[in-house]
């Protein structure tokens, strides 16, 4: 019982190394003015290289870990929000970057609008600001890194 607890344990932390090393990023923009867009872009220059973090820019949600979502949601991107999120293979993070991802922003109360992210999908980490800048973003990330190198 021992030698197999202990090569659970092995494996768990193997696997838990190669999650946290390994963040394939599929971005979503769900409404909004696209500054926060523009900031992810910057994110993904050679400037803040976060590839050095394993954080790769992936297009499929087939192939995706973290769902990195802007805006807020409105009734027209609900649907599409929710089928990508669906799509997404287990274990799977969402990040909710600005403020309109996090409570509809200055874009709440239009009839249009529902509100934040987390209306539509479990939200795991929320990035304030307008615009969120990248290193606020990398920062979202180095935790949600160590979220899942401790297993949460």
């Amino acid at each position: 019982m021992k030698g197999t607890t202990r090569l659970r344990q092995t494996i768990n932390s193997i696997y838990r190394w190669a999650q946290k090393n390994s963040l394939w990023v599929i971005h979503y923009n769900s409404g909004g003015c696209n500054g926060c867009d523009i900031e992810i872009l910057d994110l993904l220059t050679p400037r803040y290289d976060v590839e050095r973090l394993g954080i790769l820019a992936e297009g499929s949600p087939r192939h995706a870990d973290v769902l990195l979502c802007t805006g807020p949601v409105t009734r027209q991107s609900k649907e599409g929000l929710w089928q990508i999120y669906s799509q997404m293979p287990s274990p799977k993070w969402v990040v909710a970057v600005g403020s309109c991802s996090i409570t509809g922003g200055v874009f709440q109360g239009s009839p249009t609008v529902l509100g934040g992210i987390d209306k539509v999908v479990p939200v795991d980490l929320y990035v304030p600001g307008c615009a969120a800048r990248p290193e606020a973003i990398i920062a979202a990330f180095v935790q949600l890194r160590e979220r899942i190198a401790h297993g949460k």
